[in-house]
């Protein structure tokens, strides 16, 4: 049975993960970590996510989140989008289609 939509109001908290491919390490460097707080703190910035809790693993992230003005899923796909580009330029990965 599918989960039931989430309620995407503004200051709706939100626990979020997100995890590599296969187990794929996303965080293997300090620089992996970088890229990607810095992609979180933008959504901060622009009063996309409040954002109360967050841990980095290997494999994946949890993040315990509020929405904002955007909603939820809009600003989930611009970070992981945004983090996608620049991890898969850093390790050169190829696009197939």
């Amino acid at each position: 049975m599918p989960r039931q939509p989430r309620l995407d109001t503004p200051g709706a908290l939100h626990h979020l993960m997100g995890r590599g491919i296969n187990g794929l390490e996303i965080f293997g460097s300090k620089k992996d970590c970088e890229n990607f707080l810095g992609r979180l703190k933008d959504l901060r910035v622009k009063e996309a996510l409040s954002i109360y809790a967050r841990v980095l693993m290997d494999t994946h992230f949890h993040l315990l989140a509020g929405t904002g003005d955007i909603s939820l899923s809009i600003s989930m796909r611009k970070l992981s989008e945004s983090f996608k580009v620049r991890y898969s330029e850093r390790y050169e990965w190829v696009k197939y289609i």
